[in-house]
């Protein structure tokens, strides 16, 4: 059983890397939908993740929670909310990569858990402890430093991760899954995207469908019906390792996204990194740092609280001779 546990909790570790990886990987993929406008590569996004995530449902039989979801306006009121913000972010994103600000992408990931930090603080009420005061602190400190680097707030990055904060604030208060989530926001914004397509393809602006000489052709609409499967398949992948890894380690494989979008921003699209840029990532990676070392020093915490309150068997006194237990061992020997 030991080595079963084993076997499971390394597969979902290589399910987590592969989730976080294909997150991470995802600046080398939207160039390639140009010269599709963000809105038209959005709108293909939304409409294509529909149709990837029913697939994915009928294939697995998975249609229970539907009804008893229907039946809660709570949820769909949460989860039209989900919808609208990480349309958003999705948006967003997708312009910002095309028009070459990866590395400030990457920026608002790794700033993402400061943010749901202070979310959990001003929405739920939660008690910080002091070495996460200090990370805000220092991730505020970091703001204000790239700030002047880029000499306006760094607005993709805050945005980015005031959207995907609220994001996963909604889907917490929801409680469904990632593939079963991902389904009912597409399923709110579906008809607005494939409204938004008509409108595009009336005005002349829409690329699905069409070939232009020189510049794309029917290999562009595959690639845009492609961009609902790369956005589901990661999230299965994340389900998987969900199920077979603590939560410790997916929060410290959330970081990969992050770490490969920067890498990509420096190192494939060369974007520009001046010294005080360097400043205000290391006070970032400074404050996360801090993050993960006070998250794995309370996890040892619990872990050592929870085996002090095990009651722990009474010791078993020495049987006199003669006595009851002796007599009855006597009893079965012969």
């Amino acid at each position: 059983m030991a080595g079963t546990d084993q076997q499971d909790n390394g597969r979902g570790l290589w399910y987590g890397v592969a989730a976080y990886g294909i997150w991470g990987l995802f600046p080398l993929f939207w160039p390639l939908l140009e010269p599709g406008a963000a809105d038209d590569i959005l709108a293909n996004r939304m409409v294509w993740s529909l149709v990837a995530v029913v697939l994915l449902l009928i294939a697995q039989r998975h249609w229970g929670w539907i009804r008893p979801l229907l039946r809660q306006p709570r949820r769909l009121a949460m989860l039209a909310g989900a919808a609208t913000v990480i349309s958003v972010n999705w948006g967003v994103y997708i312009w910002a990569v095309n028009a070459g600000h990866v590395v400030e992408t990457s920026l608002g990931y790794f700033i993402n858990p400061l943010v749901t930090i202070g979310f959990g603080v001003l929405v739920l009420k939660e008690q910080l402890r002091t070495a996460q005061w200090t990370a805000v602190g220092i991730g505020a400190a970091a703001v204000v430093v790239l700030t002047v680097a880029y000499g306006q707030l760094p607005w993709i990055a805050l945005t980015l991760a005031l959207s995907f904060a609220t994001y996963g604030l909604l889907k917490k208060q929801v409680g469904l899954s990632g593939l079963e989530s991902l389904a009912a926001e597409s399923a709110f914004m579906f008809p607005f995207a494939l409204g938004y397509l008509v409108y595009l393809e009336v005005s002349g602006r829409g690329t699905f469908g069409h070939t232009v000489a020189g510049s794309y052709g029917w290999g562009h609409s595959g690639l845009l019906m492609l961009s609902g499967v790369i956005t589901a398949v990661p999230l299965l992948f994340f389900g998987a390792a969900a199920v077979r890894v603590p939560l410790t380690v997916l929060g410290l494989l959330q970081y990969l996204a992050p770490v490969f979008q920067f890498l990509i921003g420096v190192a494939v699209f060369h974007e520009s990194m001046p010294p005080a840029r360097w400043a205000g990532f290391g006070l970032v990676w400074a404050a996360l740092a801090l993050l993960t070392w006070d998250a794995l020093r309370q996890v040892r915490a619990d872990r050592a609280a929870r085996a002090a309150a095990v009651p722990q068997p009474a010791p078993v006194a020495a049987a006199a001779p003669g006595s009851v237990p002796e007599a009855a061992t006597e009893a079965v020997t012969r």
